[in-house]
């Protein structure tokens, strides 16, 4: 194979890609590293420079006054377990909604699927809502913050597309055995369909993660609050009441900026997300493109 030698222009054009990508990973990241900076650096370094690149002086103490933040720790454990029952809950049921819309010969598959495209364009809106989990005795319960948005219409389509592209002869041959469409569904589809599942939990797991104003308007127990309610309140609200009579109690009110206790809370409540990407990230691609493109 012959290679065509570049010309100036096409390689100016190149630079200038490379260099328009670099400039957006930079300013996209470096609010974060900024974050990461902050939260470990001591106090008395923080205003004494300018563009935090690396800490001038080391400093985890504010990470052991936020371990030893009870708010935190009880709105981690309430995070965890909403986005458990959450991810499993969805996951299972999105599948079992998808897997039949799968099927061309499905009695009414465009009209169920009609309904399911519709849900994305309107909703019943945030009263209606709210009067039903009010009415359904869900106030101050997780299952509040599970169960309404349980089946997402996006990631139903998304499933039922990664359904279709597998193929019908498996199946086929299944069902000549003497397979049921449960065990097929159990034993076929869902082995060859973990890039799609990987893909729709990590979505689910980061929304869930990430969810704070359902738990604010339903759960009223600060003692089943969920963590990102609690972040809020000490970064939005700037609500630092509690974590300043811990620090008075441990006479370390003078040791930390409210924006490094910020900062160090921030960064304590993506860790969870950083952790797990990368063991999901190998499944993330195959499961949206296919996902999204055949079917």
């Amino acid at each position: 194979m012959i290679k065509t030698k570049k010309t100036s222009a096409e390689k100016i054009g190149e630079f200038s890609l490379y260099l328009l990508m670099i400039v957006i990973t930079v300013i996209t990241l470096y609010p974060f590293w900024n974050q990461v900076i902050t939260s470990i650096s001591a106090e008395s370094t923080l205003y004494t420079t300018g563009m935090l690149l690396l800490p001038s002086k080391l400093s985890f103490e504010s990470y052991h006054v936020i371990f030893q933040y009870k708010a935190i720790w009880t709105g981690y454990g309430n995070t965890i377990l909403r986005t458990i029952l959450g991810v499993g809950l969805s996951l299972f049921f999105t599948a079992l909604f998808a897997y039949p819309l799968s099927k061309k010969d499905l009695p009414y598959n465009r009209t169920i699927t009609s309904f399911v495209l519709f849900t994305m364009l309107f909703s019943g809106g945030l009263i209606p809502n709210y009067l039903l989990v009010k009415q359904l005795g869900m106030f101050n319960s997780v299952w509040a913050l599970v169960l309404p948005s349980m089946i997402s219409a996006f990631n139903t389509l998304i499933m039922r597309n990664f359904f279709r592209s597998i193929p019908d002869s498996l199946e086929e041959s299944a069902r000549v055995d003497g397979a049921g469409y449960f065990f097929i569904f159990r034993k076929i589809i869902v082995p060859l369909s973990k890039p799609v599942l990987a893909t729709v939990a990590l979505w689910i797991a980061v929304n869930h993660w990430n969810a704070w104003f359902d738990a604010m308007i339903y759960i009223t127990d600060s003692k089943k609050q969920v963590l990102q309610v609690v972040l809020r309140k000490i970064i939005v609200d700037n609500n630092m009441d509690q974590l300043n009579t811990m620090l008075y109690q441990f006479d370390q009110k003078d040791m930390f900026s409210t924006r490094q206790l910020q900062a160090t809370v921030t960064m304590f409540s993506v860790l969870p997300m950083l952790v797990i990407y990368p063991f999901v990230q190998k499944y993330f691609v195959k499961g949206i493109m296919i996902g999204a493109v055949k079917g």
